[in-house]
């Protein structure tokens, strides 16, 4: 693939391998404390999507030298990103939110955070903190958009218009935080490029791209063995990714091509519990682009 990956950006940016850290700040969701429902998103797990993030503690120093401590192997003489992953990480008090995200900046071997969270968490007062951290070290904000369609996000229970979105962009834009969307391929009665084209027209920095896959125990489930829901192949899947990435504007920065869910909970496609296959079949039929 020609365009930009984040490995490639983030090796100009540090001038070493850089890896992230799946960590867990410790919060919930509006989606799931009841402020706008208790069952999450449809296809979103107990773990809420952090299923390889490590264990929650308080001290988020040792979070980061558990994590390094499984991966190191693979970085050595490299650098890390703190990428606080587990459900909605700006949903909490700022004085809590300040003193995760400067405890995990404290650590040496970490140049950056990466904070997965959703753009109605964003307030004024927490887009002001993230500036002022992005000046220590460097930050980006990983936004669920998941689609485009509002339609498609009342389905999956998302919890926000898409308007919420773009306001969200614009103001972390105005602070000079980057931003990186997430957009599922797979969705039923969806058009994922349409997001791809949505989100470039806003300028994002960055996409990540996720497989729809079906997990035990989550409300997706039930609508799969009810028959309600069927699942893409995986030449379906990189058919539909390449045009997505053929609607994005050069200059994004593509996180992730797709996402593999927890093997002990996957149900379906089965097929994408064989990274390694899947990475190598996609980078084969997007060498082009």
């Amino acid at each position: 693939m020609k365009r930009k990956t984040v490995n490639q950006y983030l090796k100009e940016k540090f001038g070493v391998k850089v890896y992230k850290l799946a960590l867990d700040g410790g919060m919930t969701c509006p989606n799931r404390d009841g402020s706008l429902g208790n069952k999450g998103c449809i296809f979103c797990s107990s773990g809420g999507s952090g299923e390889f993030a490590e264990k929650y503690s308080t001290d988020i120093f040792a979070q980061i030298e558990r994590a390094k401590t499984r991966v190191e192997a693979k970085n050595k003489g490299g650098k890390y990103i703190a990428y606080f992953q587990s459900f909605t990480n700006t949903y909490a008090p700022i004085d809590y939110l300040k003193k995760i995200y400067l405890g995990a900046l404290s650590h040496p071997d970490v140049v950056g955070l990466a904070i997965a969270t959703r753009p109605d968490c964003l307030g004024d007062e927490v887009i002001a903190l993230i500036k002022e951290i992005n000046k220590i070290k460097p930050v980006w904000i990983e936004l669920g958009l998941q689609t485009a369609d509002d339609s498609v996000g009342q389905y999956i229970r998302r919890g926000f218009n898409t308007s919420v979105f773009t306001d969200a962009v614009k103001r972390l834009k105005a602070a000079n935080i980057e931003t990186v969307a997430h957009i599922i391929i797979g969705l039923p009665n969806d058009n994922p490029i349409e997001t791809a084209r949505f989100v470039s027209s806003l300028g994002v920095d960055g996409v990540k791209f996720h497989l729809l896959h079906i997990l035990k125990g989550t409300d997706l489930e039930a609508e799969y063995l009810k028959g309600n829901i069927s699942v893409l192949s995986l030449e379906e899947y990189t058919k539909i990714l390449k045009n997505c990435l053929l609607a994005l504007d050069q200059k994004i920065i593509i996180h992730r091509l797709t996402g593999d869910g927890d093997k002990r909970l996957l149900v379906a496609p089965l097929w994408s519990s064989d990274k390694k296959t899947v990475l190598n079949y996609i980078n084969k039929e997007l060498e082009d682009i």
